[in-house]
């Protein structure tokens, strides 16, 4: 296959890897513990975390130097930032977020995931843009570890909330459709504007940072499980630094 046939594969598949996660919940009881999805989480959060470091980050400072690497980790945890309080959102935990909307509470839960799924759709067709296709099958790898997880961590609260089985998953998958579209953004982007790849990848990881430690950690830790969430996410950041190391 030719490099833009695989990342046009990639970007798609990491994104599916929402619904495929999701799929177990068809076997999952309507009452799933918390603790379990507390773990979801915390994992899809290490893997998160290690992708941010490893497979941005690094390719960041290497491509464009420290200067550039600073200002796209702070343009892209701005814009995470403004987005959070622009877009109206839910969190089943938390509650509702951002200015007051008419939207429909589900609306509301779709929006609140797509807003963390924003970033990863981006760092996905940002990686395959670079010059090095190992780095996007890297990426997308990361991406979609942590979208399965994600994806079930997605359909299970709204099991709770009293939805159906098949409406729970159609949920989950609607939630990961904005990664492609970011996916295909970031790559043609970069593509046609190559010097822009560093700033594009510490943009990419500073709009991750923001996710992590403003959305995904504090979900986890809000019912009490902390510490499993906390070693769910060493066990995520473990497997994406290895496989890192492996596939780089």
């Amino acid at each position: 296959m030719s490099p833009f046939a695989i990342s046009i594969l990639g970007i798609l598949l990491s994104g599916l890897a929402t619904s495929i996660g999701a799929i177990p919940v068809f076997f999952f009881a309507r009452n799933t513990y918390p603790k379990f999805t507390d773990a979801l989480l915390g994992f899809s959060a290490g893997v998160m975390l290690a992708a941010t470091f490893f497979s941005l980050l690094l390719p960041a400072l290497d491509e464009g130097g420290v200067i550039l690497t600073i200002i796209g980790i702070l343009t892209g945890s701005l814009l995470m930032s403004t987005l959070d309080k622009v877009v109206p959102h839910l969190h089943f935990i938390s509650g509702i977020e951002g200015p007051t909307s008419s939207l429909s509470k589900i609306w509301l839960f779709i929006l609140a995931i797509m807003l963390h799924n924003l970033p990863e759709g981006l760092s996905v067709g940002v990686g395959f843009a670079s010059s090095d296709i190992r780095l996007g099958l890297t990426i997308a790898i990361a991406i979609g570890l942590q979208n399965m997880p994600e994806g079930l961590a997605v359909a299970l609260p709204l099991r709770v909330e009293g939805y159906t089985k098949v409406k729970a998953f159609g949920i989950a998958t609607l939630s990961g459709a904005l990664e492609p579209i970011m996916g295909f953004l970031g790559y043609f982007l970069v593509r046609f504007f190559k010097p822009l790849l560093p700033v594009a990848l510490a943009t990419a990881a500073g709009a991750m940072l923001y996710v992590i430690s403003e959305e995904i950690i504090p979900e986890s830790h809000r019912s009490g499980f902390e510490k499993e969430a906390t070693f769910s996410l060493i066990g995520g950041f473990i497997l994406m630094m290895v496989l890192d190391y492996l596939l780089g």
